[in-house]
Order: structure tokens, then C-alpha cells, then sequence
């Protein structure tokens, strides 16, 4: 039995503490906030719901098998309602597609009445790659404890599955290899934003998104994603977990290049056999830690050559309902798509003319009362960069503003409909999440190499682990709870 500490309470965090617990371990939260869940939040503003952080579920069987594993069942504990269509995309030139959820036969018949069959035939196409993609890097890569590349190689059948993962291959390049339908490459280099990248550097392995969404299907959580959070932290308590909130961890404690236990902002030394570290990777080891062993300067190291993820910005709108009726997922494209990106990454400048995504759940646990409705709304942005970058600091109500008068232009009739209204930028996301710039997904994958870099779940320290959407595998809340396991694994049983 160990004494385990893990520093803070995100899915990641309170994923691992209750993997852990089962196991027979004692562990012990800290989080520096006053609540838990990190990102993964339902915030209610003016009797107003919105998910401000994730709003839907994939790859749900992720969180099945850790409630399932640690006793209860997930269905058990929130109410899952899959949403179809799954995505809603409308384009500059007026057209729209609906992809239907759980249903790929359903897609290729509308992409085919909209776009014509060649476009149909290419998505088919894609489908059936990317299903190759997620055979070959799942259980090997994504599911794995990574070392080093090494690991991989001496897999059996590595050439293969390598060919069909086309590392050095991108988004983009992919889709210009099929000669792909201009308003279909939109969507896939729309797949590069899950992990925070660029589409032209991207690696075209992220195509397994438009697999794993069609295949396993997108879902709401009724009354709220931040639901999922409250059901792990209460399965943490009646695991014997101790959580401590608006508690700040400071230091990593250490001995002979092994950690001994941790240093509160009050000065308190707790003593503990492992520490698990939910905190952003960077701050992890150039915050948190003081050694400077050489162990520790690789990781640093690495961990440098990584781009953080972009940001984003986003409104919570509190409207009168209308007959303008939107889907649960809404993405609504620009007409210059590479312009937001070199904004974005280049010139860290906030988008002109972003991509507008909207969630406009029809759920009556997450309005005031029946004639009203709840949206949130998102769109790329620049990290938060005082230095380097772009300021967010006094920008937030004049960009915010801009982005209403957009929706206006297309038809959505917000002005004439709010009823409460708040911003949220990535200088807010830096606060309140502790992410560094407002990076939504940790670390980027704008490189076929940033696997690699980012950072791996056995730390630098002897009994350091690191969990969540900075460390291996990824970001988002599938990825998250992926890492929750592997970190489960390497530490083991009691």
C-alpha cells in the first residue's frame, strides 16, 4: 500500500485517485480551486447552464470500463443521450451537411444528396482509413505506456501499421492526395483543433476522430458535462479518497532524485511514496519540482519542443427561444479557413473571421424554464501571451462583442434575443484552469514527432506520474481518461 498525492483535481486527476483507491492505495487530492473538474465544467450563470469546457462525450466506453472497474456502473450515475445528427456544418456558400450519429450510411447518403457521390465515395474512403489508423495505433500507442520510439519499433508488424498511420503525412496533405471535396478537407482539418493544431502540420493519424466519432457516437450528459466530474469526485469519496480543495501545491518534494512528498502554499511538507501530477506538464517540472537532475533536464527539455495547444474564446448566452432551430452541434466555417490558422499560429493575433462552433443543447436542466435556451459558444484564439503574443487581458467585451454581431450576419438573431450574456477568454481559461495561456488541450500535435516530446506518464522522478491532457496520450476527455489507466497500470495494486 502507498501514500499517493495527486496535484489536481481535472478528469485526469480524479480518474487516477480512483483507479488507485481501488487498488488499495491512499490517496489524497489537492486542488488549488475551489472545484473540481478542471476544464470539464457546467457553470450556471443568470439560471443558465453551459458547458464551458468539453461539451460531449466520445469514445464513452473510456468511462464506462473506470466506473465499471472501480463499482459502479455509468449509467448508473448519469444519463447519456446520444446526438443526432452528431455535427451540423454549414459552409460559407451556403451549404450545410448534418453527419448522423452512429449511422456512416446515413453520412454518405447526405454528403452525397448535398456534395454529389464522388464527394460521398471520398468520405467512405476516409472512413475506412481511418478505422485502419485506429486499428494500428490503438492498443500499441494510444492505450500504451510510451517510452520512446524504440518501444514501437519492436512491435510485431511495425512497418505495416507505420504505413497506414502515414506519420509524416498531415491533414492537409492527406486530403490533397484524394483530391479531397474543399468543403469535406474543411472538416478534417477541422480534427487538428481536437488536440489544439494546425491542419498543415498536424499528422493525418487524427483522421481516427472521424472513426471513433461515427463509430462510437456522440453524447450528451444530461444536465451538463461538468455531471461527469461530480460523479468521479463522489465515487472518489466513497472510495476513501481524501480530496482537499483551494489547496496550492508548490513543490515537489524529492530525495536522491526520488520524490518524498509534496510542499503546500501554507508551508505545510506532506510525505508521501508517489505523487501524481494532474497540473499542466510544464508547470510540473519547472514549477513544481527544484531538482535539477539530468533525468529532470530531458524532460524539460522535451517538453519545451512542444507547442501548446491554441486557446479559445467563448460566450455563455443566456437567449429567448425562436424558430431558429440549431442542432446540439454546430460548427458554422469561414471562408478562409487558413486564415484563422495563421492568426492563430503566426501572427497571435485574434481571428478576423473565425469558425464558429455553437452547443445548443435541447435540455430542460440546463435553462431557466422552457422558453428559453442555453448556448455556448466557442472560437479559436491565440494564446494568452503578455510577452510574446496577444494581450487578453482588456480585449474580452470588445471581442466578444464582434464575434455577437457575426452570429447576427448569419441570421441567428442573438442581439434581439439575450438575455444574459458573458465572455470568457484565454486569459480567463489561464485563471480558473491553470492552463498556461488558455491552452485548451494541453500540448499540440503540430509535429509527427510531438508524441514523443510530450510528456510520458512515468515521470523524471522516481515515483513522479503525470496524467492528463499534457502528458501522454492527448487531450480531451477520452485521451484524459486513457492516461488515468496507463498511470493506474505503471503504478499498480496494493
Amino acid at each position: 500500500m502507498a501514500k499517493v498525492a495527486v496535484i489536481g483535481a481535472g478528469i485526469g486527476g480524479l480518474s487516477v485517485a480512483a483507479r488507485l483507491a481501488k487498488a488499495g492505495h491512499l490517496v489524497e487530492i489537492f486542488e488549488q480551486s475551489n472545484v473540481v473538474g478542471g476544464k470539464c465544467r457546467t457553470e450556471w450563470i443568470d439560471g443558465f447552464a453551459f458547458d464551458t469546457g468539453p461539451s460531449l462525450l466520445t469514445l464513452p466506453a473510456v468511462f464506462r470500463e473506470l466506473f465499471t472497474k472501480t463499482g459502479k456502473r455509468l449509467e448508473h450515475v448519469l444519463e447519456l443521450e446520444p446526438v443526432d445528427p452528431a455535427f451540423a456544418y454549414k459552409f460559407a456558400d451556403s451549404k450545410s451537411l448534418n453527419f448522423a450519429n452512429l449511422s456512416n450510411q446515413k453520412t454518405y447518403s447526405e454528403i452525397s444528396q448535398v456534395l454529389g457521390q464522388s464527394p460521398a465515395k471520398q468520405w467512405q474512403a476516409i472512413i475506412e482509413r481511418a478505422e485502419k489508423m485506429w486499428d494500428a495505433s490503438r492498443i500499441d500507442f494510444i492505450e500504451s505506456e510510451l517510452t520512446s520510439p524504440l518501444q514501437l519499433i519492436r512491435k510485431p508488424n511495425f512497418l505495416k501499421r507505420l504505413i497506414t498511420i502515414a506519420p509524416n503525412q498531415t491533414l492537409r496533405n492527406f486530403g490533397k492526395k484524394l483530391n479531397l471535396d474543399p468543403h469535406l478537407q474543411m472538416i478534417i482539418d477541422r480534427y487538428a483543433t481536437y488536440s489544439g493544431s494546425d491542419p498543415r502540420k498536424a499528422p493525418a493519424v487524427l483522421l481516427t476522430i472521424a472513426f471513433i466519432e461515427a463509430t462510437f457516437g456522440a453524447w450528451h450528459i444530461k444536465g451538463g458535462i461538468g455531471q461527469l466530474a461530480t460523479a468521479l469526485l463522489e465515487r472518489n469519496l466513497q472510495l476513501g479518497v481524501k480530496i482537499q480543495t483551494n489547496t496550492e501545491v508548490v513543490q515537489i518534494l524529492t530525495e536522491a532524485n526520488t520524490v518524498s512528498g509534496i510542499q503546500l502554499k501554507d508551508g505545510q511538507k506532506l510525505s508521501f511514496d508517489i505523487v501524481v501530477s494532474n497540473s499542466d506538464a510544464q508547470l510540473t517540472y519547472e514549477n513544481l519540482i527544484k531538482s535539477n537532475s539530468n533525468s529532470v533536464l530531458r524532460a524539460r527539455k522535451s517538453i519545451s519542443k512542444v507547442d501548446k495547444s491554441l486557446a479559445g474564446f467563448s460566450l455563455l448566452l443566456g437567449l429567448k427561444k425562436s424558430d431558429i432551430k440549431l442542432k446540439h452541434h454546430n460548427v458554422f466555417f469561414p471562408t478562409d479557413y487558413d486564415a484563422e490558422f495563421d492568426q492563430i499560429f503566426k501572427t497571435k493575433t485574434p481571428v478576423n473571421d473565425p469558425t464558429i462552433y455553437i452547443c445548443a443543447p435541447d435540455d430542460e436542466k440546463m435553462v431557466k424554464d422552457q422558453s428559453t435556451e442555453s448556448w455556448f459558444v466557442l472560437v479559436n484564439a491565440p494564446l494568452h501571451d503578455e510577452q510574446n503574443g496577444f494581450n487578453w487581458k482588456d480585449h474580452s467585451n470588445q471581442y466578444g462583442e464582434k464575434i455577437i454581431k457575426k452570429l447576427d450576419d448569419l441570421g441567428l438573431k442573438v442581439s434581439e434575443r439575450l438575455i444574459s450574456k458573458s465572455f470568457r477568454s484565454p486569459f480567463d481559461l489561464q485563471n480558473y484552469a491553470f492552463a498556461p495561456g488558455g491552452a485548451i488541450y494541453g500540448t499540440s500535435s503540430n509535429s509527427p514527432r510531438a508524441a514523443f516530446w510530450r510528456a510520458k506518464n512515468r515521470g523524471a522522478l522516481n515515483g513522479l506520474f503525470l496524467v492528463g491532457g499534457s502528458a501522454h496520450p492527448g487531450g480531451g476527455l477520452p485521451l484524459v481518461g486513457i492516461s488515468a489507466e496507463i498511470v493506474a497500470n505503471a503504478i499498480g495494486k496494493a
